[in-house]
């Protein structure tokens, strides 16, 4: 495979560098397949074109998502992407100055570009961006794959258990997917959303056990174990296109293991490997493709180690990297690709392949912009539908803010901070604690907050509050397990969330520490050090194990923001940190 220059990840960048900056002035013109053809028109290349969608997180309407400020990388992923962020990401790409995908890949002038440019993503958008690409290439030499995460993270997926997503997804056309928060609904909703979809669900590493095999829990292979289909083979007019499958390896370990008793999860590249063999002795591929929900750090290591895929389309820690990044191994070099989340973009894969190989390529991260394409109408009608039940309650006003709220980036972010606040006023506590998920959108400041905007920080179905005593020395412990899910050098022991979100804590991190020595000075918001044997009055969400018996949370931060009325001058509470002079990945 003839590797590409970095530079032609945006080979439509001069186009969209044309395009309207202005939203609002864009938007008095009439949209037309015209505009969509002036700026997504990707020039012909190859004979099959692979798209790629991940981590859309139930978002059907377009939303505004300010990429993160912080984004650190150490040891061998220092200075790579994703761990560039802000200007040094701008400089490491070459777009400094280019407003659009300035606005779409980094956090530089958010407020001014969401002015500006307005929301980005859309299902009824995105689904006439598909459709344009499927047809001026040829529906039959092209693949729809999903990345996983797309059952959760709104209300109305919640409400319906995730059944309104299976539904967009068949409309969409999605013709291949894997999950991860998929399995925090329970397995028989599971199964049965999967037998509604259009699409096959794979995944190469998820097992029934055996007991569970035993007393006849349903798996797609007794023998072997396997719970889902592992690989399948697509026929792309001649081609043969391999796409094995594999979710998020750590599921029981991240999310609550209750709801899916029967299966276990692993990252199992020597699984893996011997998949990939089999494909290549068995079905004589053209072209090998895994469909990853690992982490884009995971990704590129699981690259290094297991030899014979052309390309991993990742997903899970929202990484829009606008390159296929290359990675050595035995058999020569394997392309990892990320297409960020919340529906902001699409990967376009486009392959030429001749004589059984993969001789050359062209990738693009395609920023969706949802002023410049026009809604497909049959998706807009589908949206609309499942949302119209519950539009009363999506459209409430909870409060106004004037300062931008997100939730993004290895440390609290504003949401995050808005929801520690409210655990800690609303439950009386001394501490909150609020997981490090990297899902929710934002809200830019001058707007409305309303209930939907909270439901995509909080939806979903372990969202219960809690209030307990913890010795100080658990609070550190929590903190300090945390950090090093993040800030492992084995990727392969990073389990692709960000640092817990705190109220009323301060405390130093030194990342590059070992387990259980990165965080110090612990100290409570009047100062005081928090002592390792005094007993704390700790509020928190989302317990793994076991159920909490609280509200759940949306109704918390609702109880608080109605109190509150108006958020300004927010106080982040953003630990201090050690050995970052330099690193790209803050901004």
């Amino acid at each position: 495979m003839t590797k590409m220059g970095r530079r032609e990840f945006v080979y439509m960048m001069a186009v969209l560098g044309s395009a309207p900056v202005f939203a609002k002035s864009h938007r008095r013109m009439p949209a037309t397949k015209n505009k969509l053809k002036d700026y997504y028109k990707l020039k012909p290349f190859g004979n099959v074109r692979l798209m790629h969608m991940t981590d859309c997180h139930a978002q059907l309407k377009p939303v505004y998502f300010r990429e993160p400020s912080v984004n650190l990388g150490f040891h061998e992923n220092y200075g790579k992407p994703p761990h560039i962020v802000g200007d040094k990401l701008l400089d490491y790409y070459g777009i400094k100055g280019n407003k659009r995908l300035e606005y779409a890949y980094s956090c530089v002038n958010f407020e001014k570009h969401s002015k500006a440019m307005g929301k980005v993503g859309g299902f009824a958008q995105l689904q006439t961006v598909v459709n344009y690409l499927r047809q001026s290439y040829g529906k039959e030499k092209t693949l729809l794959m999903d990345g996983g995460d797309t059952w959760q993270g709104s209300w109305t997926s919640l409400q319906t258990r995730g059944q309104d997503m299976v539904g967009a997804m068949n409309e969409l056309g999605v013709d291949i997917c894997v999950g991860h928060w998929e399995f925090t609904y329970k397995a028989a909703e599971i199964h049965k959303n999967i037998k509604l979809l259009n699409a096959e669900f794979l995944a190469q590493n998820v097992f029934v056990k055996e007991d569970a095999l035993f007393d006849g829990s349903p798996a797609y292979d007794e023998d072997s174990g396997l719970a889902f289909k592992p690989y399948t083979i697509k026929k792309l007019k001649g081609i043969r296109v391999a796409v094995i499958g594999q979710a998020f390896p750590y599921t029981t370990i991240a999310n609550p293991k209750r709801f899916i008793p029967d299966w276990t999860f692993g990252i199992k590249q020597d699984e893996l490997q011997a998949i990939v063999d089999k494909i290549e002795k068995k079905e004589k591929p053209d072209a090998v493709i895994l469909l990853s929900h690992n982490g884009f750090d995971v990704d590129q290591k699981l690259a290094n180690v297991v030899s014979g895929i052309d390309f991993i389309m990742g997903g899970h820690t929202h990484d829009g990297v606008p390159e296929a990044v290359p990675v050595k191994n035995k058999k020569g070099l394997t392309y990892v690709c990320n297409a960020g989340s919340n529906g902001k973009f699409l990967n376009v894969l486009d392959l030429d392949i001749r004589k059984g190989k993969i001789k050359d390529f062209k990738f693009t991260l395609l920023p969706i912009f949802s002023d410049l394409i026009p809604e497909d109408k049959k998706m807009k009608a589908y949206v609309d539908k499942v949302r119209k039940p519950y539009e009363k309650t999506l459209n409430e006003i909870i409060a106004t803010t004037d300062d931008t709220l997100y939730r993004r980036g290895n440390f609290n972010g504003s949401f995050d901070q808005v929801l520690c606040d409210a655990l800690r006023v609303v439950k009386g506590a001394d501490i909150s604690l609020s997981p490090g998920f990297r899902w929710g959108v934002s809200v830019p400041k001058g707007h409305n907050i309303t209930f939907d905007d909270i439901a995509t920080q909080t939806a979903m179905t372990y969202a219960e509050t809690y209030i307990r005593p913890m010795k100080g020395s658990l609070v550190k412990e929590i903190l300090e397990d945390v950090a090093d899910n993040l800030f492992n050098p084995d990727p392969f022991y990073q389990q692709g969330g960000d640092m817990v979100r705190t109220g009323g804590v301060s405390y130093t991190i030194e990342p590059k520490k070992g387990f259980g020595k990165r965080i110090t000075n612990l100290k409570l918001s009047n100062g005081k050090a928090i002592e390792p044997n005094k007993m704390y009055k700790v509020a928190g969400w989302s317990t793994v194990n076991g159920k909490s018996d609280g509200e759940p949370i949306w109704e918390t931060v609702v109880t608080y923001l109605k109190d509150v009325k108006h958020i300004k001058n927010l106080k982040i509470d953003t630990p201090d940190m050690i050995g970052i002079k330099g690193n790209p990945g803050i901004y």
